[in-house]
């Protein structure tokens, strides 16, 4: 499996109000439910008010369109980092799914997938 380093720095915060998120970015997740209103974003794109912040995440992508009736492919991952004391946070498209780790564990965690089979580009 392929997957693409993302190439900017990443920021997960909470937001009081749906105006704050620049619509115009060019890469953002936004999640709204009935407790919380989620944004993931270039650091560079973060609102100036969050309710809550949490800068220094970088991601990779998992390469390719994933069919909904794939199963594991998530869990396989997060088997791996968890194997190495990795945490990630994951956000997902209708295509694939985006995996965020912190920037300290950015390196060893491409490292250790690299290790398990995974082609990084």
């Amino acid at each position: 499996m392929e997957l693409k380093k993302i190439d900017f720095p990443l920021t997960v915060c909470k937001l009081d109000a749906m105006e704050k998120v620049d619509m115009k970015a060019d890469f953002f997740f936004l999640a709204k439910t009935d407790e919380e209103l989620s944004l993931v974003c270039k650091t560079e794109d973060t609102p100036a008010q969050t309710t809550a912040r949490e800068d220094g995440w970088r991601a990779f992508r998992i390469e390719g369109t994933l069919d909904f009736s794939l199963i594991g492919i998530l869990s396989k991952l997060s088997t791996t980092l968890a194997e190495h004391k990795i945490g990630l946070f994951a956000v997902s498209t209708y295509n694939t799914d985006y995996i965020l780790v912190k920037e300290e564990n950015f390196a060893r965690a491409m490292a250790v997938l690299q290790e398990s089979g995974y082609v990084i580009k």
